[in-house]
């Protein structure tokens, strides 16, 4: 399967930096690309369960693919969710269900940096993505 330009961005970008404390740098200038989710966006409606931290995703589906916004309180958090986001950005429904994150953070040097809680919670946010996505396609 082809890699979106923005997950192979951030696979060159990572592949540079030689150790984490390099990596961990990059990840919190990625989270500051998100898009900031204003107030009405920071919803219960759009918080996803199975995080430590507070996590908001909001997704849309435009022309058959699927594009998603985030947000949360944690700055290492967010650059997680901005690589997951690169990952998954201009997807299909069947695309999203054959992501393997386990394999895209150890591609980018980030799995042994992640704690369980910390990779569940990544789970979970890739698991409401394909709700989301799966919601739609039952319209």
């Amino acid at each position: 399967m082809s890699l979106p330009a923005a997950a192979r961005e951030a696979l060159e970008a990572f592949a540079q930096c030689p150790g984490w404390e390099q990596r961990a740098r990059l990840l919190l200038q990625w989270g500051e690309r998100l898009e900031p989710l204003d107030d009405t966006e920071r919803c219960e409606a759009h918080r996803v369960h199975g995080c430590e931290s507070q996590v908001w995703l909001l997704g849309e589906r435009r022309d058959g693919r699927w594009h998603f916004r985030a947000g949360s309180d944690a700055r290492l958090l967010r650059g997680l969710l901005a690589v997951l986001l690169a990952r998954v950005e201009g997807l299909t429904a069947e695309g999203l269900q054959a992501v393997d994150l386990a394999d895209w953070f150890a591609r980018l040097g980030l799995s042994r940096q992640l704690s369980p809680s910390r990779s569940n919670g990544l789970n979970a946010v890739l698991q409401r993505m394909r709700e989301l996505a799966g919601q739609d396609r039952a319209c």
